[in-house]
This record gives structure tokens, C-alpha cells and sequence, in this order.
């Protein structure tokens, strides 16, 4: 598995994108990069808009895609039960969050959860997880923001808080 380096990357933070039934191979290829910068795990839960082999996959991941850490799973029972998540480090993001994504947890160990492209995240989801929704405010001119955009926009804020957190 892929091991960030010490130096570039904030010590004791384990950071997780989830990605609940990703439909656009692009998005994820794009994902799966940002998450090898920052050297956070990417776990896909079934099902899947595309093959994991299809060449736009990897052609959004550039030669970068073998070697990013990538777990897929059937459902997000199977994910949760490996996984094991404690409920401060899980959230959900999603245009209904309660709050604003910089007001996440900041436990060592963090879950980002994000829904498909056009569906968002399962309302059974939505519910179980109410405590934990985060949002990433916008203007009313559109309805969302491009599914790579967000996981960027969240998981580099959350290891920039981290960091500050360590330089205390």
C-alpha cells in the first residue's frame, strides 16, 4: 500500500473518501489522484458506473491510478463492518449538511462520505448519519458542484486544519 511521505504530509492523520455508488469514471480517476497527493485511502462502494478497467479511469487517474490505495466494497454494511468507523470519525457530505465542511471533526481518523453524481447520498444513509452532515456552501445558481471539485475542496481543507493543529 502506499506509504505518503513523512515530510510533506501532516504525522498521525488517517484520512478515508468514500465514495457511495460513483457513476462518472472521471470524477473517480480524478479522486483516486487527489487522494494519492494527499495519501488518503479511496474506498467505492457497489455499484459502480464503470469498470475500474475502463481506460477513461484510468486516464483521469494518469499513470498515477495503480498505485492508488483503493479498497471496493459490495455495500456500506460490508465497508462499515471492516472498517469499523466510531461515529466522530464519519461525516457525510451533502448539499442538506447541517453544517459547513470546515466545521468537521478533526479525529486522527476521518471518513468522508460522498454520494453518486445525479442521486447524492441513499436517504437511509442520510438518515442513520443525521448527527454528522457537513455542507459545502454555494450560490442558489447551481444546483452542485462537480463531485472531484468537492472531495478536493474537503479533504485539502481538513489536512490544512490538521496541520494547524499540529503547529499549535
Amino acid at each position: 500500500m502506499f506509504e505518503p511521505e513523512p515530510s510533506k504530509t501532516p504525522s498521525a492523520c488517517s484520512r478515508h473518501v468514500v465514495l457511495v455508488a460513483p457513476e462518472v469514471h472521471w470524477n473517480t480517476g480524478n479522486i483516486g489522484r487527489t487522494c494519492l497527493g494527499v495519501g488518503a485511502m479511496l474506498h467505492l462502494i457497489r455499484p459502480l458506473g464503470f469498470a475500474l478497467t475502463d481506460r477513461q479511469v484510468k486516464r483521469a487517474g494518469l499513470d498515477y491510478w495503480p498505485r492508488v490505495p483503493l479498497r471496493v466494497w459490495d455495500d456500506f454494511d460490508q465497508f462499515t463492518e471492516s472498517m469499523a468507523p466510531r461515529d466522530e470519525e464519519i461525516v457525510l457530505l451533502t448539499k442538506s449538511g447541517a453544517q459547513p465542511y470546515w466545521r468537521m471533526p478533526m479525529p486522527s481518523r476521518l471518513f468522508m462520505v460522498f454520494g453518486s453524481e445525479t442521486r447524492g447520498l441513499p436517504a437511509s444513509l442520510l438518515t442513520h448519519y443525521r448527527h454528522c452532515t457537513f455542507f459545502i456552501p454555494m450560490q442558489s445558481q447551481i444546483r452542485c458542484l462537480n463531485l472531484s471539485t468537492a472531495v478536493g475542496i474537503v479533504l485539502y481543507e481538513n489536512v490544512r486544519q490538521w496541520a494547524m493543529r499540529l503547529s499549535l
